[in-house]
């Protein structure tokens, strides 16, 4: 067992959750091999050419990781793996919701719309022949994409940024994720965040997504936010904006009273931050590699599910 790669115990929680064969289109990989393949390279930021030999051929570990993080594979994992610790009590509910700016690097750009694709091979350019022997076939992806913005690029001084939503459980572990581009503001996320807060139940029985509380900064400090947490009966602390309250003040009996603000509670915010600082202790999370945005989220989830696994 190399460094970074899945004890004997990590392998034995995820083993059985992992898909089967269906026996039509040949067996699958030893899937320890190519997981630890995948953390290899999700830890490193290495190439994916410059994978060891220890972990099989690199397309193979590269067509796995595209593959599932086409068809929610990784995603299903994790949730499967907090509806694990979530039986057993280990999930604490007061969530907290950030996010953070991840720097693209320039192998990030310049993935190929869907549409420029087909009209290059409609017109016998070289992709219309029989593929080469390093042709990667790409499996059913998310529709959209194309071009930055669809694959989550955004501009800006430091040049092409991404932009990591996510919410985080009491104990500095992921619950959700999204990634924007990195221009986006904060707030607009807030609702697509916590909708995607879904813990299955072992038994019988609705999947959880209603957190005990939520904590964010000034950046969701605005009426839609707070109305939504209200509709749902989620109590939240999140402190007011100065401008926000200077005009409040400013109409008297008119501006209405003060949001509450617990400080105690908002005291353990910095469990995300804490959350992102394990994410980006791998460097493939870190520094953004992967062109295609569902790739580089599948990427991202790879490491919240190995953070989940090891703590």
């Amino acid at each position: 067992m190399g460094r970074g790669d899945l004890t004997d115990t990590e392998w034995e929680r995820l083993r059985p959750l992992l898909p089967v064969s269906n026996g039509r289109c040949g067996r699958w990989r030893d899937h320890r091999q190519v997981i630890d393949g995948i953390l290899h390279r999700v830890r490193t930021g290495v190439h994916w050419r410059d994978l060891p030999e220890q972990f099989g051929p690199w397309k193979t570990v590269y067509e796995r990781h595209r593959l599932w993080s086409a068809d929610g594979t990784w995603e299903r994992l994790l949730q499967q793996v907090q509806a694990a610790a979530d039986a057993v009590g280990e999930i604490d509910w007061d969530v907290s919701v950030d996010s953070t700016i991840v720097r693209a690097h320039q192998h990030a750009a310049g993935a190929p719309s869907r549409s420029s694709a087909v009209a290059h091979r409609l017109k016998g350019g070289p992709g219309a022949g029989t593929p080469g022997r390093d042709f990667v076939a790409e499996p059913c992806r998310p529709i959209g994409g194309g071009g930055a913005g669809g694959e989550g690029l955004g501009r800006s001084r430091g040049g092409f940024t991404s932009k990591l939503h996510l919410s985080a459980d009491g104990r500095c572990r992921p619950l959700s994720l999204i990634v924007t581009p990195g221009q986006r503001a904060d707030c607009t996320q807030f609702f697509a965040v916590l909708e995607k807060i879904r813990v299955p139940r072992l038994g019988p029985g609705r999947p959880r997504k209603k957190p005990d509380s939520v904590a964010a900064d000034k950046g969701y400090s605005n009426g839609p936010c707070r109305q939504y947490l209200r509709r749902r009966g989620i109590p939240h602390t999140i402190p007011e904006k100065t401008d926000s309250r200077a005009a409040r003040l400013r109409k008297g009996p008119r501006g209405g009273r003060p949001p509450g603000f617990d400080e105690e509670r908002y005291k353990k915010r910095n469990t995300v931050e804490r959350a992102v600082n394990r994410l980006k202790n791998f460097r493939a999370v870190a520094t953004r590699y992967d062109k295609r945005a569902y790739v580089f989220l599948g990427t991202v989830t790879v490491a919240a599910l190995a953070v989940w696994l090891r703590v």
